[in-house]
């Protein structure tokens, strides 16, 4: 077998089996420099729009380059998996947690369909050297699903597709296998701005560039010190994470509710009601949050977050 249909192959067993496996798409971007991220990145650290999260500025050249990251890669395979729940749990008038958050912590569900896929590969196309990573490494995941085809960026820099809208996780393989490579596909947002007009915190200063530090998801996630009180009155009631600017962006009118039984929310997270919300205990969060997300801020963070967004 020649070259490139060994390359075609290969790349159609590993996406027909991250299909079975439950991924939405899989994508394959040649292993490189990402030159057009370069500045950007370079400029959005400059500005201190990643707030505290000092790890962003670490590991400059892995993050633009896998190859430094995994020696020897040569193929960047990028998954979408879907997480748009049947039901949206935030109401007007209650304390809301980012659709992502409602089930089991997504970091393990799909690095455990992940390291599958990487057992497939060796079981049928042979050993490959290389890294499976879920929002873990300095990998600029975004920019590489946008080289894979996944979709395109959008005016909230996350990454959309015309059949799912942006209600997904991304994954990767970084590999040491040469694979046939995808096209990506062009930009559909046009002129609209719904997503920067809603955005509460003005954390969208312009097309693709989130100022980390405005944003209401980093303020009640990623921020460990006290919410800073320019933001007062502007959270919207949201206490871990935020969907304003995906519940307002026209594509997300195609997603799909998940079929994953994983990130169905606890039973009791849907009847919580405002009052449940400010009496919350140790006991409850542990339960209801057992294998959430949502842990990450412990119960002091997320009663932070409460205190906060209740003072109007």
């Amino acid at each position: 077998m020649d070259k490139v249909n060994q390359k075609e192959k290969y790349s159609r067993l590993i996406k027909e089996e991250a299909k079975r496996l439950g991924f939405s798409e899989c994508g394959i971007a040649k292993a490189g420099f990402l030159e057009e991220e370069a500045d950007p990145l370079e400029k959005w650290l400059k500005a201190g729009m990643h707030g505290e999260m000092g790890y962003m500025a670490n590991h400059f050249d892995k993050r633009l380059d896998p190859t430094k990251l995994v020696e020897g890669a040569k193929s960047v395979v990028m998954l979408s998996y879907n997480y748009f729940p049947a039901k949206d749990l935030a109401q007007e008038g209650n304390f809301k947690v980012a659709k992502y958050a409602y089930g089991e912590d997504y970091h393990y569900v799909i690095k455990r369909k992940l390291k599958d896929l990487v057992k497939f590969i060796n079981a049928e196309i042979g050993e490959v050297e290389g890294r499976v990573f879920v929002d873990s490494a300095p990998v600029m995941e975004r920019a590489w699903a946008k080289k894979a085809g996944l979709g395109w960026i959008g005016k909230h820099s996350l990454l959309l597709n015309r059949q799912m809208g942006s209600f997904f996780f991304l994954a990767e393989l970084i590999i040491d296998l040469d694979l046939q490579e995808d096209a990506p596909i062009k930009d559909y947002c046009g002129t609209c701005t719904r997503c920067i007009d809603a955005c509460p915190t003005d954390a969208i200063p312009e097309k693709g560039i989130v100022d980390g530090s405005k944003c209401i998801s980093y303020l009640t996630i990623e921020l460990k010190d006290q919410i800073p009180q320019e933001f007062q009155g502007k959270m919207e009631d949201w206490i871990f994470g935020c969907d304003i600017c995906q519940d307002v962006c026209p594509w997300n009118r195609f997603s799909k509710p998940h079929n994953t039984p994983e990130f169905s929310p606890h039973d009791h997270l849907g009847e919580m009601s405002k009052n449940d919300w400010q009496e919350i205990t140790d006991e409850v969060f542990k339960e209801i949050f057992r294998k959430s997300a949502v842990k990450r801020t412990k119960l002091e963070g997320l009663k932070r977050n409460i205190s906060f967004t209740q003072k109007k």
